[in-house]
């Protein structure tokens, strides 16, 4: 099929967008934009612009927040609702699907969140910032993912797996630590009104009800309830992805045969001269996208529909709005702190030695096996990615402290510690990818 002009122009763009690696560098250079924009002189604007007030109202109650509390609050709660939706696919039918499956990712994440959570605690014991222990156990997913589609063309496909099945399995164990240990006070008539919203949802689903629209509105209801009771607003997201339904209306055999039975339908209509259609096979071709839509489940559809937008506009804005932090000539003096310690320590160390350990009490136990053409390097070098925690460890923070001072020092520790963490990986997973030359 011949491409228009406007295909060929943008071709390049989706090409970009398409690869594996490209989310990160978007991050990447929101993030190194934010870093600019604070330390040059026109550094004051950086923060006036996200302390821009925005006010908006629900049932009586008005809430007039910061910019950045909407980004944090309201557009993170979309990035943790697909996070909700990939953890339900992976449960149902992907790397968590059996306890076989998901058994060493899982038990990988645990030791990747215990460890350096245990470290953070050593540096900060018996300090009021111990309640930050959170922050060094997330694992940011789009840059280590990123970073290992530059590791080397030779990692075996079954490494990328295990990571992303390492993600998904971490960012369940964020959802928890957010919900249990990182919520304020607590209003229960709103919370309770959020779990009626989410009976509505599940009652919809099963119903059979398919309509994004519904679980959209619905969806918006939850969210603000959870915001005003108190309970972190992303955890709605979360919640609410659990209610999509994730069932097709007809299987793959009887949508191979309709779509056979329309397209012999299609062929024998007969046609209009010229670039129009006939009634008939216009109605041909709607019946076809009605049936390619019964095909789908509406959790795989959003899903897809929205990773975009979450890779692309969301996760890049948060960057944006968190990672600003003045470099000054102290930089290195600054970092003197049981926080950014605790942070770095917990991210550069306690991620390598939980993940790596743990695999290996697992494999070494017999509970488990390596994936197909996994060796040990491969997971030391996993391992030293999964330290990258930049964007969730900075969402971590935001929920933690309240001191500003807290705030700077853990937001240096995480951007060394996620520096050195992703050099570190990359040299050393393209290091073992170099394939030998005979002699």
């Amino acid at each position: 099929m011949a491409k228009t002009p406007i295909e060929r122009v943008i071709e390049p763009v989706s090409k970009f967008i398409h690869q594996e690696y490209t989310s990160g560098i978007v991050l990447f250079l929101c993030v190194v934009a934010a870093l600019i924009w604070v330390n040059f002189p026109f550094g004051e604007s950086y923060h006036h612009t996200w302390e821009t007030s925005l006010e908006v109202g629900f049932a009586g109650n008005i809430f007039n927040q910061p910019l950045h509390i909407w980004i944090n609050d309201g557009l993170m709660a979309i990035f943790f609702f697909v996070i909700g939706l990939e953890l339900k696919r992976e449960f149902m039918a992907g790397e968590l699907s059996s306890i076989k499956k998901a058994a060493l990712p899982m038990v990988a994440a645990i030791g990747g969140m215990l460890v350096p959570a245990g470290i953070y605690l050593l540096f900060n014991l018996n300090l009021l910032s111990a309640h930050g222990w959170g922050i060094p156990m997330a694992t940011d997913i789009a840059f280590a993912l990123g970073l290992l589609s530059l590791s080397g063309k030779n990692m075996p496909t079954s490494l990328k797996v295990f990571l992303s099945a390492l993600a998904v399995a971490d960012d369940l164990g964020a959802v928890l630590v957010i919900a249990f240990f990182y919520t304020a006070h607590i209003d229960f008539t709103y919370l309770l009104f959020g779990f009626g919203f989410l009976a509505v949802l599940l009652s919809g689903n099963l119903l059979g009800i398919r309509s994004t629209l519904y679980y959209l509105l619905i969806g918006i209801a939850v969210w603000a309830c959870f915001l005003f009771s108190g309970v972190h607003a992303t955890i709605a997201g979360v919640l609410v992805a659990f209610t999509i339904p994730a069932r097709t209306r007809i299987d793959e055999q009887e949508y191979i045969s309709e779509i056979r039975s329309q397209s012999r339908q299609f062929e024998v209509a007969i046609p209009l001269h010229g670039p129009l259609m006939t009634a008939d096979q216009h109605h041909i071709i709607e019946k076809i996208k009605s049936l390619s839509l019964d095909a789908q489940t509406p959790l795989q559809k959003i899903e897809y529909t929205l990773h975009p937008w979450v890779a692309f506009l969301i996760m890049p804005i948060f960057a944006l709005a968190n990672s600003g932090m003045h470099i000054g000539s102290n930089f290195f003096s600054a970092l003197a702190n049981p926080v950014s310690f605790g942070v770095m320590f917990g991210l550069i160390i306690g991620k390598m030695v939980g993940v790596f350990g743990f695999t290996w009490m697992m494999v070494k136990s017999g509970l488990a096996d390596l994936p197909n053409l996994v060796n040990w390097k491969h997971i030391f070098g996993v391992s030293l990615l999964a330290g990258v925690g930049f964007t969730m460890s900075l969402f971590v923070t935001n929920l933690a402290f309240t001191d500003e001072a807290h705030v700077d020092a853990a937001k240096y520790g995480i951007l060394l510690a996620s520096i050195i963490s992703g050099v570190a990986g990359v040299t050393y997973l393209r290091s073992i990818s170099k394939p030998e030359i005979p002699i």
